[in-house]
């Protein structure tokens, strides 16, 4: 794009700054937002491009809170054991547990909401009216799916087997706001009749109940694992300061290397090395 002196412009509706004042989302940055605008707020102002509603801000917010830290998960752990072989960069071990983030941990988060919204958007007709008519949707979804030989995102946890603690309140949180859209629905009527297709119970899962709230708030189903990423960069950092003093990382490192075993390759373990 070229401006009309012929030099190059570059548009954008975020940040922009001069000699005398920063702007952001069109707002003087010391003058409006400094002390007049929290983080969660303003994340999701930067994303959506609009300032998101006192109850949009407390579903919102109240997603990062449950996806900020779950203890010694892998993404922690991969955190402090960089920040133990590199001390010297804060910044690579808290990308190491950020890069961590995919199909088993925080990415469940999109993989949720965009499983939701794409049942949603090959449903036909209005949208269910009761329970019985979201069980019926959900049932022909996890139907499909299993049929399918995939999984259904946001079904089961690695240690809350009966219930994810989160689930019930995040639910709670967002219909008190007016905030319980088709996604969340959804969500619960999968929850209700999955056993019927899948043969047992499982929970619904914190990171796939974050990620049908955050798809009912509107925001880009694209960008949920984003989310999820921001939340865990408190924690990870809470992690590395918590490493600093109380460290863990070396017991961690040398339970592992003073236990390996050397197992001699056999010849089913491996590619066959005569193709």
């Amino acid at each position: 794009m070229t401006g009309t002196d012929g030099v190059p412009a570059f548009p954008t509706s975020l940040g922009t700054s001069t000699a005398d004042e920063i702007r952001l989302l069109g707002e003087d940055l010391s003058a409006d937002l400094m002390g007049k605008v929290g983080f969660g707020e303003l994340a999701f102002w930067l994303v959506a491009l609009r300032r998101p509603t006192p109850s949009e801000t407390r579903v919102f917010e109240a997603v990062l809170v449950a996806l900020a830290d779950h203890g010694f998960t892998p993404t922690a752990i991969a955190a402090r054991l960089t920040y133990l072989s590199a001390p010297d960069s804060l910044q690579g071990a808290i990308a190491a547990g950020l890069l961590g983030g995919g199909s088993r941990f925080l990415g469940v988060t999109e993989d949720c909401g965009g499983y939701l919204r794409d049942v949603l958007d090959r449903h036909e007709g209005p949208l269910p009216a009761d329970d019985a008519g979201w069980d019926a949707l959900a049932l022909a979804a996890v139907t499909r799916t299993r049929e399918a030989g995939q999984y259904v995102p946001g079904l089961g946890h690695p240690v809350h087997k009966m219930r994810d603690p989160r689930t019930p309140v995040l639910i709670g949180i967002a219909e008190d706001e007016g905030l319980r859209g088709p996604h969340l629905r959804l969500f619960e009527a999968i929850g209700r009749v999955h056993e019927q297709v899948l043969g047992r119970r499982l929970p619904l899962n914190g990171a796939g109940v974050c990620g049908a709230a955050l798809a009912d708030l509107g925001l880009p189903v694209e960008l949920l694992r984003g989310f999820a990423l921001l939340a865990r960069a408190a924690g990870l950092l809470g992690q590395i300061a918590e490493e600093r003093r109380r460290p863990i990382g070396m017991d961690a490192y040398l339970t592992v290397d003073r236990n390996a075993v050397y197992t001699a390759p056999s010849a089913d373990s491996g590619p066959d090395p005569s193709r």
